[in-house]
């Protein structure tokens, strides 16, 4: 409702500020909650940690105290392919610089989920995302699959 009335409300740069700390208790109570919930249920399953991490990942913004709430607790980088994807596309969402190095190790060792990973990497037009994409390029294209490198080649090139 906020941004709604505020759209029509207002114009320019006084309409995004004035949404952007309206809507800032929202977030920090989402915060809140998620830290609360990290805490209390530690014993997740793959597939509940897959469907927490989807639910997140259509959250337009999060904290870094949530990222790195979520990646200790939960110890995603160390979790089966699908959490781990899911984990990647959120650090590369919001550019979490401190677990590109689990977007990196994803891609190296993951190569054929990696596909779609290489695609957000270049999509966001963030330097260091797409670095990151190149550099995990050059150390994997030996490996990969032909059709896999073939498509990443065109992604990131």
């Amino acid at each position: 409702q906020h941004s709604a009335v505020c759209l029509t409300a207002l114009s320019g740069t006084v309409c995004l500020f004035f949404c952007f700390f309206s809507l800032l208790p929202v977030w920090r109570a989402f915060d809140k909650w998620l830290l609360y919930n990290i805490r209390v249920h530690k014993g997740v399953i793959p597939e509940q940690l897959v469907l927490l991490l989807e639910l997140l990942l259509d959250e337009p913004d999060l904290s870094l105290t949530a990222l790195r709430a979520l990646e200790k607790t939960y110890h995603l980088q160390d979790r089966d392919a699908e959490v781990r994807h899911r984990w990647c596309e959120l650090v590369v969402k919001h550019k979490h610089t401190a677990a590109y190095k689990d977007v990196e190790r994803f891609l190296l060792q993951d190569q054929a989920m990696g596909v779609y990973l290489y695609g957000e990497l270049m999509v966001q037009e963030d330097a260091h995302q797409q670095a990151l994409a190149r550099r995990c390029f050059s150390q994997a294209q030996e490996e990969m699959d032909p059709a896999v490198r073939k498509v990443v080649e065109e992604m990131i090139y």
